[in-house]
C-alpha cells in the first residue's frame, strides 16, 4: 500500500521547530485513548506519534479476514469534519476561525481527522461518511464559515480544512487521510452535491446556461419558493401519490414571469453575478428553497442556487415539477442539461484518480433525475465495482437499488419520537420487505440530536441507547452521527423536524453547519459513556450479520409484549432468530411478558449476559429506562 502523502506529512511535522507551541495547546483526553479531561500536549509531536503509530500498523493491515463485499458490513461514522475535529485548544473558551499564533486551527482540519481515525476504529466503525470538503462560496454566507453544502468549486477543497504550519495544501492532506484511513481497514466515502451550487459558483461566468436566471429588479429582492393555494397543494400531493407526473400544477404566471432565458453576458458587480440577457434584460441567478413539499417550512436557502438540470423552456422556472418531482414532459433525453450532465459524470471518477476513495454518497439523490444518477453510478464502477452508492432518499425501493444505489437514508430518523410510528414503520417494511440497507441511526446532521428533546441527561442518554441497539438489529448499516457517542444535543443544522422556536433559538451564527463550534469532549462523554456500549452491541450484530441484513418480506415481526412501552422486534432467517426488547420508557422501568410455544428454557440476553427463564411458555422480563435486551431463540421444535 502506497503512504506517499502520509510520509509527506510525517515528514513536514517533524521539520517543525520542537518547542511549539509558544501558547498552550489542548486536546481532548478521549482522542489519545482516556476516558476524559484534557491533556496539553505540542502539537507537531502530538500528531507525529499517531501517525507513525498508523504507519506501524501497516506490516498487519491484511491480516484480518476481509468481508466478502465490505458495502455489506460497513459500519459508520459520519465526519464533519470542520465540526467534528475542532477544540479549544488553547482553553479560552472560543473557537477561533483564524489560526493560532502556532500556526494550528482550532476548526476542525484534515490533519486532526486522521488523528481521530484510531478513535473512530476503536468504537467499531470501519467506514468514514464525510460530509462535502469542498470549496465553500461567499455570496449569502451563512453565520462564520459558510455551509459546506454551498459549493464553489466541487474540484477544489475547502481551504479551511489545512494546517497553515505545515504549508501542505487540503489536497495534499486528503489524499494522506484517505491512505491512513486504509492502513486502519476504514473505508472513505465522500458527499457529493450536485443538485445545488454556490450562489457564486465558480461556474457561472463560463456556462451560465447551467443556472435559473431572474429579473434583476425592486421584486426579485423578494424572491423566494411560489406559493400554492389550499386546493391547488391538495391536488399536487394527490397526484404526485399517484405518481401522475404528467401536466403537474405550475406555479402562477406572475411567478413564471420572474424568469428568463440565460444571459449573454455575465459579470461581478457588488460582490455578486449579474447578467445581461439577449434583449438587455439585467437578471441575477435565483437562490434555491426546500424542494418538497411545495409549502416545506424550512429556513431559506439563500446560500445556494439549483443548477438546472434540463433545458425545456416551458419549464424555465424553480418549482417542485422542476427540481425534483419532475413532469414528465421533462423525461426526454433532448431535454437533458448535456454539458453540465456531462461535469457532473466527471467529478467522482476524478476523486477517485485523485484520492482513491471508497465510495459516495449523494447529497439529494432524491432531486435528481434517474437517468444522471444511473450514468453516475455506472461510470465509477467502470473504475471500481465495488465503489458504494448512498442515496438521500428516505424509502428504501426496488427502483434505487436497480439505480445501482447500495443504501439509502432512509426514514427511520422521522418516527423515533414515538414508538407506535416505529411499529408502523417497521411493520410495514416486514411486509414490503427491505430492497436495500437504510441507515440505522436516529439522527443525522440535518434532524434533531436524539437528545435534543430531553432536558434531562439522563434521559437522552437511555433513548441513544434504545434507539441505537434497536437499529443496530434491522436490515440497516449502523450509522454514528459524530458526536452520538458523546449524548451531543447541539443541532448541527436546523433542516427536518425543526418548529419555529428552534428556529427563533438557533440562527446560523449559533448552528455548526454554517459557524465555529465543538462537541463537547471534555465533559460530555466523562458523564455519559457509550463508547463501550456501541463496541459491544456492534460485536453482537457483526455475529448474526447475515441474519441481520435479511430484507425479505417477513423476516421482521413485531411480537406482543403485555406491556407497550416494552417494544420487541423478531427477526428471523434461514431458521435462526433474534429477539430484541427495549424500554422506551426513559424515566421508569417497565415489566413485560411475551408468549411462547418453547417452555422450560432460559433465555441468554446477548447485551448482559443475563440468563430469563420461560416458564408455563411465557417471558417475563424488567427493563430499566432505555434498557434493551437481545436473545438468540433456539431452533423451533
Amino acid at each position: 500500500m502506497q503512504t506517499t502523502h502520509l510520509a509527506s506529512l510525517l515528514h513536514a511535522l517533524k521539520s517543525l521547530d520542537t518547542q511549539l507551541p509558544t501558547s498552550p495547546y489542548r486536546v481532548p483526553g478521549i482522542w489519545t485513548g482516556q476516558n476524559n479531561g484534557i491533556e496539553q500536549v505540542n502539537p507537531a509531536e502530538y500528531f507525529t506519534s499517531i501517525i507513525e503509530r498508523i504507519l506501524n500498523s501497516s506490516d498487519c493491515h491484511h491480516t484480518q479476514k476481509k468481508e466478502k463485499d465490505w458495502r455489506e458490513g460497513a459500519v459508520v461514522y459520519n465526519l464533519f469534519i470542520r465540526l467534528t475535529t475542532a477544540f479549544d485548544h488553547n482553553g479560552d473558551g472560543t473557537i477561533a476561525s483564524e489560526p493560532l499564533s502556532c500556526g494550528f486551527r482550532e476548526t476542525g482540519t484534515l490533519l486532526k481527522a486522521i488523528a481521530l481515525l484510531p478513535y473512530i476504529k476503536n468504537l467499531g466503525a470501519n467506514t468514514v461518511y464525510i460530509l462535502p470538503v469542498t470549496e465553500i462560496g461567499s455570496q449569502s454566507k451563512k453565520g462564520s464559515l459558510g455551509s459546506p453544502y454551498a459549493v464553489k468549486n466541487p474540484r477544489r477543497l475547502d481551504p479551511m480544512l489545512d494546517e497553515p504550519v505545515l504549508g501542505l495544501s487540503p489536497e495534499i492532506l486528503l489524499k494522506a487521510f484517505v491512505e491512513a484511513a486504509h492502513i486502519l481497514d476504514i473505508h472513505v466515502v465522500l458527499e457529493f452535491v450536485f443538485r445545488t451550487a454556490a450562489m457564486d459558483s465558480s461556474w457561472i461566468q463560463e456556462h451560465p446556461e447551467w443556472f435559473y436566471w431572474i429579473r434583476d429588479n425592486e421584486h426579485s429582492q423578494n424572491f423566494g419558493a411560489p406559493h400554492f393555494e389550499p386546493d391547488t397543494l391538495r391536488w399536487i400531493h394527490e397526484v404526485v401519490e399517484r405518481h401522475e407526473m404528467h401536466n403537474l400544477p405550475a406555479p402562477s404566471f406572475e411567478y413564471r414571469e420572474q424568469f428568463v432565458s440565460p444571459p449573454v453576458t455575465v459579470y461581478e458587480k457588488d460582490g455578486r453575478y449579474q447578467g445581461r440577457t439577449d434583449d438587455g434584460t439585467l437578471c441575477r441567478i435565483a437562490s434555491a428553497f426546500s424542494d418538497w413539499p411545495p409549502d416545506d417550512r424550512q429556513p431559506a436557502w439563500s446560500d445556494v442556487t439549483y443548477l438546472k438540470m434540463h433545458t425545456n423552456e416551458a419549464f424555465n422556472y424553480i418549482a417542485y415539477n422542476t427540481i425534483r418531482m419532475y413532469d414528465s414532459a421533462l423525461d426526454n433525453r433532448e431535454n437533458n442539461n448535456t454539458s453540465l450532465w456531462d461535469e457532473i459524470l466527471d467529478i467522482i471518477p476524478s476523486y477517485q484518480n485523485l484520492y482513491d476513495i471508497d465510495g459516495a454518497m449523494i447529497d439529494m439523490g432524491h432531486a435528481m433525475p434517474s437517468e444522471l444518477k444511473k450514468s453516475i453510478v455506472r461510470k465509477a464502477r467502470d473504475k471500481n465495482p465495488e465503489f458504494a452508492f448512498w442515496d438521500e432518499n428516505f424509502n428504501p425501493t426496488s427502483e434505487i437499488r436497480k439505480e445501482g444505489f447500495n443504501a439509502v437514508f432512509g426514514s427511520l430518523p422521522f418516527v423515533i419520537h414515538d414508538i407506535v410510528f416505529i411499529r408502523g414503520l417497521l411493520n410495514y417494511l416486514n411486509k414490503t420487505g427491505v430492497a436495500l440497507p437504510f441507515f440505522g441511526t436516529g439522527e443525522n446532521h440535518n434532524t434533531p440530536r436524539v437528545c435534543f428533546r430531553y432536558p434531562r441527561e439522563e434521559a437522552g442518554r437511555n433513548f441513544s441507547i434504545f434507539i441505537f441497539t434497536l437499529s443496530a438489529i434491522l436490515p440497516a448499516i449502523p450509522f454514528l452521527q459524530s458526536g452520538m457517542e458523546l449524548c451531543e444535543w447541539h443541532p448541527v443544522n436546523l433542516g427536518l423536524n425543526f418548529n419555529d422556536e428552534d428556529r427563533a433559538l438557533y440562527p446560523p451564527e449559533k448552528l455548526p453547519l454554517f459557524s465555529a463550534s465543538c462537541y463537547d469532549w471534555e465533559n460530555s462523554n466523562a458523564l455519559l459513556p457509550l463508547n463501550s456500549y456501541i463496541r459491544r452491541i456492534l460485536d453482537i450484530r457483526k455475529h448474526y450479520l447475515d441474519l441481520v441484513l435479511c430484507g425479505e418480506t417477513g423476516s421482521m415481526t413485531i411480537p406482543y409484549v403485555s406491556e407497550p412501552e416494552l417494544f420487541a422486534v423478531m427477526r428471523t432467517s434461514a431458521g435462526r432468530s433474534l429477539l430484541f426488547i427495549g424500554n422506551s420508557n426513559l424515566y421508569q422501568t417497565r415489566t413485560g411478558m411475551l408468549e411462547f410455544s418453547m417452555n422450560n428454557i432460559a433465555l441468554h440476553d446477548l447485551i448482559s449476559e443475563a440468563s430469563w427463564p420461560i416458564k408455563e411458555h411465557k417471558l417475563e422480563v424488567t427493563c430499566s429506562p432505555g434498557q434493551c435486551m437481545i436473545f438468540e431463540l433456539p431452533p423451533a421444535g
